[in-house]
């Protein structure tokens, strides 16, 4: 793996290892991705770490649809209901625009690391 391709996705591990909104299961991949690579940086360590991580991460990402399924939802109790609809409002804008997925911390940088392998469209 060509060093700023290891370096873009060693940005985005270490976002999805300290991100609150990153689930355990999340975290624990980007830290097995980290400590994989700094155990052994050869190509074939990185590219079966890299392989682990992507596959742990398929999937993940919570679509725009999601998103606004739980802001009409869920998220008027756990948020209140001000900051739903202020969240709604912005999703439903975004959704407008052509946006596909989540965009709190975790789920852009999971969706940045899958769409530059070609496992999904951003």
């Amino acid at each position: 793996m060509k060093q700023e391709l290891f370096d873009y996705v060693a940005q985005r591990a270490d976002i999805l290892v300290k991100a609150d909104t990153s689930t355990q299961v999340t975290k624990d991949a980007a830290l097995a991705w980290r400590n994989a690579v700094a155990a052994d940086n050869s190509d074939e360590a990185v590219d079966a770490a890299t392989t682990q991580l992507l596959d742990v991460l398929e999937g993940r990402p919570t679509t725009i649809g999601g998103v606004i399924a739980f802001l009409q939802g869920p998220a008027k109790e756990m948020l209140g209901e001000e900051a739903a609809a202020q969240g709604l409002a912005e999703q439903l804008r975004r959704k407008e625009q052509g946006a596909k997925w989540c965009n709190c911390e975790a789920c852009a940088a999971a969706t940045e690391i899958l769409a530059v392998f070609d496992r999904i469209e951003l």
